[in-house]
């Protein structure tokens, strides 16, 4: 009997110890045998509103009701989504309950703010019947908002109720993994300053975590910004273009999901697809220019198809989500979202197959371009393995995407997992790739500018700057190439004998540019030495056709020789070139072919004698096709308007260009003086 008191004794003192501890508990407790949330001393603070909360599937107004009987609902936790507690995939309506009972503290106020960090898809709060808040709208006016900060709901004075919750969750589509739903964290009750604070906190923390990723989009915006500033100094370089391209698109993913911006989530879908896929479409341009297989026709034919494809289906699946659930149902939505899918995948796969090609055809490639090579492999193997065992997951069941995505480590706060490793690393080795082919780039630029500037230099000795004074006439010209060096050439060569007669060659060589001026410099060395053999113009012009033939790479050359004695006699031979303009109107000539053209060719002489006053001029067809912006030519018509005016080379030549210069120009003007007349010269009005 003693025993059984003792005893007695002890289970006594324990059950007064159980209720002390009972009594010392912190202020939010759930009891076993009710559902309802006794929060006690709530002032200063916060409190979590864990434990288990009524849930039930479906939609019924009525569920907002404090005094509807929820008895019968299952019961979740609202510390992870739904399709964690055994609705997986489940997409639509259902429905929260908890009951609360507040107790205030002592001197508080029983005024309190609810915080909501976060609840798939659209949802709103109900407390004791009555509309709190809400983050979107519900169908059919679907409108829901995605990477969004938490949200807070000033629920007003309040002691005990209900507080429902209403939740409408969009179909998953085809790469979920089906266990998202509802609540994705706790909410938070407490005073305006306390769940302010308490936001804050959260906003501070998801701040910390994204600081890498800030860093790294700032510096891809830079690279962007430099790029784009080299292709805009230099449109033929295609690489800056596409690198310009692909390292402004993370900034463009950053404004969309990475700022927590309220865009509707739909728009925010739609454009991010298509910014992944421009993303991606520029990136295997960018390895075309940095692998060097930009050469090959068929393979740039096939990227471009590749990119259009990717492209096309990453915007039809994004457009996809403005049809639900006003013209498609969740299974219609999850079909086209399976098939707009399959066509961008395997465009995903495409980078590593361009290093494959590469490799292949034993490319000699740099040390800067084999690393992009290599991480541009892993990243697109990588990608393309997490996004494809991703597909349809919720019925697979696979997990290795989600081991893929799982953070390897972390810096700085963020989470660094395989594929941003990997992609930083891609993006690093094509900046440092990209840096070491503007170097080499600018070198040859800067190498090909001192050779325009030698093949300038040598120019200017072939075209002489000073004239030679004729007796009898006066002498004007002007010539102006269309580039840095032209394919225009004309040589005015005293003759010697008794008759002062004078050598005049102008022609035009087919090509612009530095090409034109290598030519040129060959035709000056010729007519120079055979005007030592002889002073026949057709002579000559027969003598250049035999050098030049199988010389000019396909082109040739128009040329005009005259010879002009000193008493107004003039023989002159075209091949292929304008006829000359004596007094305003064009002098008949015997037509011929080209020089360089055929091996041999006869070319006929005609004479005739230039009278006191007489103007003639000699030109090339830069002056004839000056070319206004809108496409119109300068024409016979108004060539024949301006020589009857009988203007110096100089005048000539200005309004051709005043017009629109297309081509070189060159124009030499003589004018037959009266007998006993000193002779005059007018130098070069524009030379190079």
């Amino acid at each position: 009997m003693a025993l059984c008191c003792s005893r007695f004794l002890r289970l006594h003192a324990f059950l007064l110890i159980v209720a002390a501890a009972a009594l010392a508990w912190p202020a939010v407790a759930t009891h076993a045998q009710s559902t309802t949330l006794a929060i006690d001393g709530l002032g200063k603070g916060t409190a979590p509103l864990g434990g288990l909360w009524q849930f039930h599937l479906g939609d019924d107004p009525a569920w907002a009701a404090p005094g509807f009987d929820d008895s019968r609902w299952e019961q979740l936790t609202a510390d992870k989504p739904w399709g964690l507690q055994g609705h997986g995939s489940y997409d639509g309506y259902a429905w929260y309950r908890r009951h609360i009972a507040v107790t205030p503290a002592p001197g508080a106020a029983d005024d309190f703010t609810l915080l909501i960090p976060a609840i798939d898809d659209v949802y709103e709060i109900y407390w004791n019947g009555k509309l709190a808040g809400h983050l979107g709208t519900m169908p059919p006016h679907l409108l829901w908002l995605s990477a969004v900060p938490a949200q807070i709901y000033n629920l007003g004075s309040m002691h005990s109720g209900v507080l429902a919750i209403r939740v409408w969750k969009t179909p998953p589509p085809s790469n979920d993994p089906g266990i998202l739903g509802g609540f994705e964290g706790l909410p938070q009750l407490g005073s305006a300053k306390a769940i302010a604070a308490a936001k804050g906190s959260m906003d501070f923390e998801w701040l910390r975590r994204q600081q890498f990723t800030f860093g790294l989009t700032s510096l891809y915006l830079l690279v962007a910004l430099l790029s784009l500033i080299g292709w805009l100094r230099d449109r033929q370089q295609w690489l800056l273009f596409w690198m310009t391209i692909f390292a402004f698109t993370p900034m463009v993913e950053l404004i969309l999901g990475g700022l927590r911006l309220s865009y509707s989530t739909v728009t925010l879908i739609c454009l991010t697809q298509i910014e992944i896929n421009v993303r991606e479409s520029s990136q295997l341009f960018l390895l075309l220019w940095l692998l060097q297989l930009h050469g090959n026709r068929k393979l740039v034919l096939w990227i471009r198809a590749m990119a259009v494809i990717s492209i096309a289906a990453g915007t039809l699946d994004g457009i996809l989500f403005y049809f639900y659930p006003a013209f498609l149902n969740a299974i219609q939505f999850e079909i086209w979202d399976a098939v707009f899918t399959f066509f961008i995948l395997p465009v995903e796969v495409v980078p590593a197959i361009l290093v494959a090609i590469a490799v292949a055809q034993r490319k000699r490639l740099d040390s800067a371009r084999w690393m992009v090579a290599i991480f541009a492999f892993l990243n697109a193997t990588i990608y393309w393995i997490e996004n494809l065992s991703a597909q349809g997951m919720r019925f697979t069941h696979w997990t290795l995407a989600e081991k893929m995505s799982a953070p390897l480590f972390s810096f700085a706060g963020s989470s660094i997992g395989i594929l941003l490793l990997f992609r930083t690393l891609l993006f690093i080795s094509i900046i440092y790739a990209v840096v070491r082919y503007s170097i080499a780039e600018r070198r040859r630029q800067t190498s090909l500018e001192q050779e325009i500037q030698n093949a300038r230099e040598l120019q200017q000795v072939l075209v002489p700057e000073t004239l030679p004074a004729l007796p009898g006439f006066t002498l004007t010209s002007a010539y102006r190439p269309a580039q840095e060096v032209g394919g225009d050439f004309f040589q005015i060569i005293p003759l010697d004998g008794p008759g002062g007669s004078t050598l005049v060659v102008l022609g035009d060589v087919s090509g612009k540019g530095l090409k034109a001026a290598m030519a040129v410099s060959m035709i000056v060395g010729s007519i120079r030495a055979l005007a030592e053999a002889t002073s026949n113009p057709a002579e000559i012009l027969a003598g250049l056709n035999r050098r030049l033939y199988g010389r000019l790479q396909g082109g040739f050359a128009t040329c005009v020789a005259l010879r002009l004695d000193r008493d107004g006699g003039c023989a002159i031979a075209t091949a292929g070139h304008p006829s000359p303009f004596l007094n305003g109107r064009e002098i008949s000539l015997p037509g011929a072919l080209p020089l360089g053209v055929a091996t041999a060719t006869a070319y006929e002489e005609s004479t005739f004698n230039l009278q006191a006053k007489d103007h003639f001029v000699l030109y090339t067809d830069g002056l004839l096709e000056a070319r206004k912006p809108s496409g119109e030519l300068f024409g016979f018509g108004r060539l024949e308007k301006l020589f009857a005016t009988r203007p110096d080379a100089d005048a000539a030549t200005d309004a051709a260009v005043a017009f629109g210069q297309d081509d070189d120009i060159t124009v030499l003007t003589f004018s037959r003086l009266e007998v006993g007349a000193p002779p005059e010269v007018a130098q070069m009005a524009a030379c190079l």
